[in-house]
């Protein structure tokens, strides 16, 4: 199987993360439960993967490193953390329903939403954050690159803007993680939300969240903590404060791991590499008639995605094609991103969606664009 649907899940890890997976269902306790040995090395597992993490996005606080489950827990736990009845907030049409929805929730609850419009090609026009804020404006949350086009939202202008209206500013590092250079002090990010489990090389149920010093957050949950027990109130510092129950830190110590070959690697070098093989793929199919891509290619600082639809043909058989006779694993549909399709036209239709890794091969790159060719021509 060539598997090109690494902007939903990395396949293919580094072996470094399931190495230090297995090592750590053989080694680990409980993290911060206990003072022997095994629960010992879980808790410098995990305090390494907070430096390590706390360096690659330039979080000056490690212990200001939050775990969760995923992205989708650390984007509930910020916006329903942050938000209150009344407040307003700005996000985009490119935003996952991980952003979305959490939003939606809270508009039932009073808060009021806006939304800076995204043209045909995925793009957005910066001079709407600033004409869309308010006098009740708490928030900006934006997605830092489209799961659906490859575009790249500049952060920093957006930070900028944030800053410049005294505006929390949340982001959705979901498909930019690992790809692309984030720091949360330069780019005036409060709060950074991240999955592991796509190009931090993570295994699946690892995220978390970096939160800028000063910002108060109210969990989601609450419960054990492993301090302060006799207490009615879950303990307020960071990380405990966000972190109820138990880790995962056998999850945590492979992202610690694809975090370290990142750093290791070069996330240039990564980042050319997989763009290397998605423009090959794009180079390909683009003149193939009948065969639609989505997304603005003017620029190459994008995310290795290239999306397309072929003739009318519905995204799904495509995919199911593409993978039942030609061995390529690709995802179709709406891609949890329902005013992207909306402002692309596909809402109907869905689109195809490949994306690049860095264990990707140019032989399996060619194979796609060959098989693209082949059902187009039947």
């Amino acid at each position: 199987m060539i598997y090109l649907d690494n902007a939903a899940t990395t396949l293919h890890k580094p072996q470094a993360v399931m190495d230090a997976v297995i090592n750590a269902m053989q080694t680990m306790g409980n993290c911060a439960r206990g003072t022997y040995g095994y629960a010992l090395d879980a808790a410098r597992t995990v305090y390494d993967a907070r430096e390590n993490i706390a360096g690659l996005f330039g979080c000056p606080r490690a212990d200001h490193v939050v775990f969760t489950a995923n992205g989708t827990e650390a984007l509930n736990i910020a916006i329903q953390g942050l938000l209150q009845p009344g407040d307003h907030v700005i996000s985009t049409d490119l935003e996952h329903n991980s952003v979305l929805r959490p939003l939606y929730l809270m508009e039932s609850r009073g808060v009021e939403l806006s939304f800076v419009r995204s043209d045909k090609q995925g793009n957005i026009d910066y001079h709407e954050f600033e004409s869309l804020i308010r006098e009740r404006t708490k928030m900006i949350v934006c997605t830092h690159a489209s799961n659906v086009t490859g575009n790249v939202v500049d952060i920093e202008r957006v930070g900028k803007i944030a800053a410049a209206h005294d505006l929390l500013f949340v982001v959705d590092a979901s498909q930019s993680a690992g790809v692309f250079p984030i720091d949360m002090v330069s780019m005036h990010i409060d709060v950074l939300c991240f999955t592991g489990h796509k190009s931090l090389w993570g295994p699946q149920g690892t995220g978390g969240l970096c939160v800028r010093e000063g910002v108060c957050i109210s969990p989601l949950v609450v419960g054990g903590s492993g301090t302060r027990s006799f207490e009615k109130v879950h303990p307020p510092e960071l990380p405990t404060g966000l972190e109820a129950g138990t880790l995962n830190s056998h999850g945590i110590a492979g992202l610690d791991a694809g975090v370290s070959f990142i750093r290791k690697t070069g996330m240039e070098q990564i980042r050319q590499r997989e763009q290397i093989l998605a423009r090959q793929f794009w180079d390909g199919v683009r003149q193939i008639e009948g065969v639609k891509i989505y997304g603005d290619f003017t620029d190459w600082n994008r995310g290795p995605v290239v999306s397309l639809n072929i003739r009318e043909y519905d995204s799904a058989e495509v995919s199911d094609e593409l993978s039942e006779v030609y061995g390529i694993a690709t995802r179709p549909g709406a891609h949890c991103a329902p005013r992207m399709h909306e402002a692309l036209g596909t809402a109907e239709q869905g689109v195809v969606r490949f994306s690049f890794s860095y264990f990707n091969t140019e032989e399996e790159v060619a194979a796609a664009i060959a098989a693209v060719q082949h059902m187009e021509t039947e």
